[in-house]
């Protein structure tokens, strides 16, 4: 680090960082491609899934590349009258034109009379190559020259395939475009300058531009699709990381240069000491971020990837580029509050760093700020402190009694997109299940007996043989649940039970389709969770052990962290059940929010502790943790409204997945920022003394007569 350190704030250097990175952008901008992956999420399913083998078997039926558009006719809820009725039968000829199987296009009316439904059969193939084209050409040829009154509504695999590929549509622009001003109001309100926030936004903005493509490029030769949602979630991680790493980097400079006159040694020190703790806190984001790479569901390996090469990115640029661009810029940048140093705080600086671990300066006591008289009320008082802390977050934690998993098919979109609304209207008017795909395959020689264990089995509305191929035949299902529901998935358990507890030839059944492959990827997404999170547990542990040399610290840290996941996953299911209204969390919501909330909040942890033991080797550990949090209070803490705002802008897309994982992180890390770092983590401190840093040796600090008294140098009990 003090290699680096040297380079990228050296007179010439600087310079020289700052030109080879400009050619090193330009040539990877012109080599790496642009990322072209799919709108909306693929689906993820486990190869070893009965969806997945359903699937693959399927494509070598004759008929099996087919899917569906389904139009819904309506007029206002009102009763379909004569003119109506001649409409939608000359709708559904003109919707036969574009079918695979005109023949099948026939309009179908409700038992009341208010609701007509036309079915269009479709090449899968050409469907999914375009599937707005093909979106666009069924609502025109269904909503031309209707009367006045009378809607048609797109819905069925066709209609939310489209409406979520709209939902994803210029996903990335305006994630982008809200990411960036939420991100300069902040820091011009954090740095109060007009000038200051500039470079480090101009900074991470080319991290950001620069990760999608190298992640991209990471990522195809492995054979993993980096989607539009991935991509959001990635430019927001970068961003925020990226600019969390950039304020710790210019407060700790901002600091130095109050000490020091020369710029250079001052972004020196800076680099020296904040460096290891940026690199600590990014490098435990990269490798809980790469556990994921262990996952079963696609996506999920997808997002650990990619998000793993964007902070990879961030840190680089925030060590590398950022200290050579501030460095470049001189001290003019922080006006109008530019930072000087006194003679008397040279001679300090310089006393200081003559008898300091590792060569870094530790400036005079801070001032008497709200941070040093925060710290010095919890050291009077920990145990209140500490239990006090540690009830509220049991508060939050009651929400988890509501804890839900699992989104039904018109629950994953905000906002009313006509899938959604047609498919509420299906389930008035019909049965619930029309528009999804359920279908078992099994050996020819039992077919009958499948079927009629499929017509028995609770929750089938019909069931009927299809065609055969390979001594395997289709049974199509209709169920009576809402696709991708709760009591869908619950059918499908049944269908598979049933079939395993026949025995014989029936129990080689698969039942495969929309709603089994929803479910399957359920069963994944948790399957993940059970593997993935104790890893991640594990790779923090292990970075916190090795940079605090530390077992007890470890502990105590990740049990902070574990009761701010917990607390606000309990906090965000009360919300989003009782507020906004949804019953579940998505399936991926919860592995995405571990993920983030234990790597991302051990970041500031980390950022405290190494400072707290800096601080500690010379005034020892309470008094040590007491400075920490005068020096980092402030940076910290707006590093945490800031990484919270970035990850609260997910919510600007109408897609619930997203949002859920943007409430929850965003309440996390204020939890985190504001009560966990700020009082529970000094008050566990406080309570441990010296034996939180256990093994290893004790950290004294200065005996009477140092050099804080009198000059001598710290002195460390063996």
């Amino acid at each position: 680090m003090r290699t680096l350190a040297r380079i990228v704030s050296g007179h010439r250097t600087a310079w020289a960082v700052l030109a080879a990175t400009t050619v090193a952008v330009a040539l990877l901008f012109a080599v790496l491609p642009a990322s072209e992956g799919d709108a909306a999420p693929p689906s993820g399913v486990p190869d070893t899934s009965q969806s997945a083998q359903v699937t693959d078997l399927l494509s070598r039926f004759p008929g099996a590349d087919t899917t569906v558009g389904i139009v819904v006719f309506r007029h206002g809820g009102d009763r379909l009258d004569t003119r109506d009725l001649a409409a939608i039968d000359d709708r559904a000829g003109v919707l036969a034109e574009l079918s695979t199987t005109p023949q099948a296009v026939r309009p179908r009316v409700s038992d009341d009379g208010t609701v007509a439904l036309v079915a269009v059969p479709l090449d899968a193939a050409t469907a999914d190559a375009d599937v707005a084209g093909t979106a666009t050409s069924l609502r025109d040829a269904a909503s031309a020259d209707l009367p006045a009154g009378l809607d048609a509504l797109l819905t069925g695999p066709i209609g939310f395939q489209d409406d979520v590929a709209n939902a994803f549509a210029g996903a990335d622009l305006r994630l982008l475009l809200v990411t960036v001003i939420v991100v300069a109001v902040l820091l011009i309100v954090t740095y109060r300058s007009p000038v200051l926030w500039i470079v480090p936004l101009a900074v991470v903005g080319t991290a950001d531009a620069l990760a999608g493509r190298v992640a991209t490029a990471v990522a195809e030769p492995l054979g993993i699709s980096i989607d539009a949602s991935i991509s959001g979630i990635l430019s927001v991680l970068v961003f925020g990381a990226g600019t969390n790493y950039a304020l710790l980097l210019v407060a700790r400079y901002r600091e130095e240069l109050l000490l020091r006159p020369d710029r250079h040694r001052a972004m020196r020190t800076a680099v020296t000491s904040a460096g290891p703790a940026i690199a600590a806190s990014g490098g435990t984001v990269v490798l809980s971020l790469l556990t994921l790479l262990l996952a079963s569901l696609s996506g999920n390996r997808a997002l650990g990837l990619a998000c793993a090469v964007g902070v990879a990115v961030a840190i680089v640029f925030a060590l590398v580029v950022l200290p050579a661009a501030l460095v470049v810029c001189g001290r003019g940048l922080f006006w109008p509050f530019v930072p000087r140093a006194s003679s008397s705080d040279a001679s300090a600086a310089s006393a200081a760093s003559a008898v300091s671990a590792g060569g870094a300066a530790h400036p005079a006591a801070p001032r008497r700020g709200f941070w040093d008289r925060l710290g010095r009320g919890v050291r009077r008082r920990p145990a209140v402190v500490a239990v006090t802390a540690v009830a509220g977050i049991g508060v939050l934690c009651l929400g988890l009694g509501g804890y839900a998993v699992g989104l039904s098919q018109t629950d994953q979109l905000l906002g009313e997109p006509d899938s959604v609304t047609a498919q509420k209207v299906i389930d008035e008017s019909f049965t619930a299940g029309l528009t999804s795909r359920t279908t078992v395959l099994v050996p020819s020689a039992v077919a009958d007996e499948a079927t009629a264990l499929a017509s028995g089995t609770d929750g089938v509305d019909t069931a009927t043989p299809g065609e055969t191929d390979g001594g395997l035949t289709r049974v199509d299902l209709q169920l009576t649940a809402e696709p991708e529901s709760d009591a869908a998935f619950a059918t499908v358990e049944r269908l598979r039970a049933g079939y395993a507890d026949a025995g014989g030839s029936l129990a080689d059944a698969l039942v495969g389709g929309s709603d089994a492959a929803a479910y399957d990827t359920k069963v994944a997404a948790q399957a993940d969770v059970d593997l993935i999170a104790p890893i991640i547990l594990a790779v923090v542990f292990a970075v916190l052990a090795l940079l605090l040399r530390s077992l007890v610290a470890p502990v105590l840290l990740i049990t902070s962290v574990l009761a701010t996941f917990f607390a606000s996953l309990g906090a965000s299911t009360w919300l989003f059940q009782n507020v906004l209204g949804f019953p579940a969390l998505d399936t991926a919501v919860t592995l995405y929010a571990f993920l983030f909330l234990v790597a991302l909040g051990v970041d500031y942890n980390i950022f405290l502790t190494t400072r707290a033991r800096e601080e500690g080797l010379v005034h020892g550990t309470r008094e040590g943790m007491v400075r920490a949090l005068a020096s980092t209070g402030a940076v910290i803490t707006s590093a945490g409204v800031l990484l919270a705002a970035v990850f609260a802008v997910l919510g600007v897309l109408p897609v619930v997945a997203l949002t859920q994982v943007g409430v929850i992180v965003c309440l996390g890390v204020l939890l985190d920022t504001l009560v966990v770092r700020t009082v529970l983590v000094p008050a566990l401190v406080f309570l441990t003394g010296d034996a939180f840093w256990w093994p290893s040796r004790r950290v004294s600090g200065l005996r009477r007569g140092g050099v804080i008294g009198g000059g001598s140098a710290p002195t460390r009990r063996r």
